[in-house]
């Protein structure tokens, strides 16, 4: 997922056009602030985050500072009494809120990775101060004005094709946020957003509260199906938190999955389970559902005030699924085939449960421990046993070596304290073009997680790519939250992790590979932005990554022939699961926003949708709604969720493209395509266009029935 932790900036970049850019040259006298974390960025690779330097007590005053420079930025452009064009219009802004990106990198890391109560105080006291300043953009006339003329004339005359699409992008970015309104109403939406900002950051940080708080301690006697390696890391979480002798289960996906999977202690895999699916929907001061129905209440009265009938015809007009209805088609095109494949999977379970005498009926804490010994059974596979294969090193240089096949780019590791860091778990690599040596950008990872930094997996970018000042390098991150290790002990990964590290990794392969004039074409089109990313998940399963890299972490030997010919045997293999789990979020977000808000309760309405949809009582949504924090601690999955389905539509197609190429996933040929026009152009070309260019064709839902082992039907 990209970074839900830099949404402030992408809002910067995106919805307010102040272009969150850096400037590279030296500091002067003249324009520094006494603030850290608002001066512009110094010592090499053209300048980084003073990360080292980073305080909540310094947070505040720079973000208030940055946002008066942007707006002094922004009222001169507005009140240039030279006639509007796109030079000192359109670029013009694309120039201006350099500082504000500068605090947004800091203030995203210390929402996300860093967070305290301290921080989330100020976090609560900026929210509508940050909504004021974006409505102080989206609704000063003037400006509004004079994009309009020059919105018109490019209609007229256009422009070179980048400097159009951003001409079109910026006027449909405020003509969606209420510049056409009269003045009562846009003082009603700048209310509604700045109370909206508010709770978004409740919603987030009720979660993050549960995910802190909700902790299961075990005892020696309780560990029966666990491996060594979790139960030492689980020994030392549980002692870091003052409980020596126990093993710590967190409220965390990393660490409740391997345990539901593995353990034999069916009534503690409840407790953990309901621990984790009850996150912000506990009846005390930090539930989220009556955040959730406000929330929506303001979202449809928002979109009301410029004519929409709900908040998803509004918020779909500009992604590729233009309408709900073609969304919905969509899921509800697979929704048949995962639900019955769960019936099928639920069944294999059964009867497993059954020959082990177990007397029990499959229950949603059963579904992963069950789910595993079928898989034994049916394809003799062992998760475990794969892990052993799976260690995060040897993970992180199979993503260099496909970054370096497909992109031709080289990572180097960079010395410790060459670069400033927010953390001591987080490493840095230099990006470099392996033939010219050019320099590309610096690669920062996260990989571990800890107690205030938020759960999952996310990209972000501190510094994009764009030429329009001058080339610029590119300061990408990966964060994900693998259980750490004791000390000396290797950091093994389940095959589903390992996904999700190349997927995160894909993202950042698109920042680095960007080559945009503006920083508003570094915007993605939200259906769209996980296509790329889901589609380097593929060379995972390459022979050629799994012959040089997953090795025996403790004898270094191969992966056995066997055991990969089990793994792609098993490709299929619990996609009833996968595939609902995920259907039920995406279905869930959509309904709830074309509902009528008005008294609505969330809890009963999620029960009785799922119940209308026929959801298998075996599993839950992967996101229940007092949780999901995609589209409810802010706007940016917000009836967008089925972009990943969208996404895998596609993601699923052009896997298939290099199927059918001579050269495999290292087809030369396709991979310069798939640079070129999937990857490179970020939001500078429509995505239908850019697609078809890549595949001569659309994309078919065939491709991804048959990537799932369903029935193919034409739709």
């Amino acid at each position: 997922m990209i970074s839900n932790s830099l949404r402030a900036t992408l809002i910067c970049s995106i919805v307010l056009f102040s272009s969150c850019k850096e400037d590279i040259k030296k500091p002067t006298k003249k324009n520094m602030s006494d603030n850290v974390l608002i001066q512009e960025w110094t010592g090499p690779y053209q300048g980084v985050p003073a990360f080292d330097k980073v305080s909540v007590k310094a947070i505040k005053p720079a973000m208030e500072e940055a946002m008066k420079l942007n707006l002094a930025e922004i009222e001169a452009i507005a009140n240039n009494t030279e006639p509007a064009t796109f030079e000192n219009t359109i670029v013009a802004m694309e120039s201006a809120g350099k500082a504000l990106s500068r605090v947004f990198a800091y203030y995203g890391i210390m929402g996300s990775n860093v967070s305290s109560a301290e921080f989330r105080k100020v976090q609560a006291e900026l929210a509508p101060k940050l909504s004021d300043f974006r409505s102080q953009i989206s609704q000063n006339e003037k400006l509004f004005q004079r994009i309009k003329t020059v919105y018109e004339a490019s209609q007229k005359t256009p422009l070179e094709p980048q400097a159009q699409r951003v001409v079109d992008l910026t006027y449909k970015q405020f003509e969606m946020n209420g510049a056409n309104l009269n003045a009562e109403k846009k003082k009603r939406y700048a209310e509604i957003n700045k109370e909206l900002s508010s709770l978004y950051t409740d919603f987030a940080n009720n979660v993050l509260h549960d995910e802190e708080n909700y902790i299961t301690y075990l005892n020696k006697g309780q560990l029966g199906g666990l491996a060594e390696g979790f139960i030492k890391s689980a020994a030392k979480i549980a002692t870091d938190k003052g409980e020596e002798g126990k093993y710590a289960i967190t409220n965390t996906r990393s660490s409740i999955d391997p345990f539901l999977t593995y353990s034999t202690e069916r009534e503690l895999r409840k407790q953990v389970w309901e621990n984790y699916y009850s996150r912000g929907d506990n009846g005390d001061q930090y539930d989220n559902n009556k955040i959730i129905a406000q929330i929506l209440k303001l979202r449809k009265e928002r979109v009301g005030l410029m004519g929409y009938d709900n908040y998803a015809e509004w918020r779909l007009q500009d992604r590729m699924a233009k309408t709900p209805e073609n969304a919905m088609d969509l899921m509800m095109a697979v929704w048949p085939a995962a639900t019955a494949r769960v019936k099928e999977e639920v069944a294999d379970m059964q009867t497993v449960a059954n020959e082990l005498g177990d007397n029990i009926t499959i229950e949603p804490w059963d579904y992963r421990y069950y789910a595993e010994k079928v898989r034994k059974k049916k394809y003799d596979l062992d998760s475990d046993e794969v892990k052993q294969y799976l260690q995060l090193d040897k993970l992180t240089e199979a993503m260099f070596f496909t970054a370096g096949e497909l992109f031709n780019y080289k990572f180097t590791p960079v010395a410790e304290g060459a670069v400033p860091v927010f953390h001591e778990d987080v490493k840095v690599w230099e990006v470099t073009d392996k033939d010219s040596g050019k320099h590309i950008g610096l690669w920062y990872l996260d990989p571990f997680a800890r107690e205030g930094k938020r759960s999952g997996a996310w990209a972000t970018t501190y510094r994009s790519s764009d030429s329009f000042e001058g080339e610029k390098n590119v300061l990408a991150s990966n964060n994900s939250n693998f259980v750490k290790p004791a000390p000396g002990e290797a950091v093994l990964v389940s095959w589903d992790d390992a996904t999700t590290f190349f997927h995160e990794f894909g993202h950042a392969l698109h920042f680095f590979s960007a080559d945009v004039k503006y920083p508003t074409l570094n915007g993605g089109v939200r259906d769209y932005t996980e296509f790329q990313s889901q589609l380097l998940e593929r060379w995972l399963s390459t022979d050629k990554v799994i012959n040089q890299f997953l090795v025996h972490y403790k004898t270094g030997e191969p992966i056995p022939a066997s055991l990969v010919e089990k793994i792609k045997k098993a490709s299929t293999f619990n996609q009833g699961f996968g595939t609902t789990e995920y259907l039920a979020s995406a279905l869930i977000d959509m309904k709830l926003h074309l509902a009528d808000p008005t008294d609505i309760d969330i809890d009963k309405f999620e029960r009785e949708t799922l119940d209308e949809l026929g959801m298998p009582k075996e599993l839950p949504m992967r996101h229940r709604t007092p949780q999901f924090g995609h589209v409810f601690s802010g706007e940016g999955y917000a009836t967008a969720y089925y972009g990943y389905m969208w996404a895998d539509v596609l993601t699923s197609d052009a896997s298939e493209a290099f199927r059918e190429a001579e050269g495999g996933f290292y087809d030369k040929a396709v991979a310069d395509k798939l640079v070129k026009y999937l990857f490179a152009p970020r939001n500078a070309m429509d995505p239908a266009e850019a697609y078809r260019k890549f595949r001569g064709r659309d994309a078919k839902i065939e491709a991804l029935m048959r990537d799932r082992g369903f029935p193919v039907q034409k739709v």
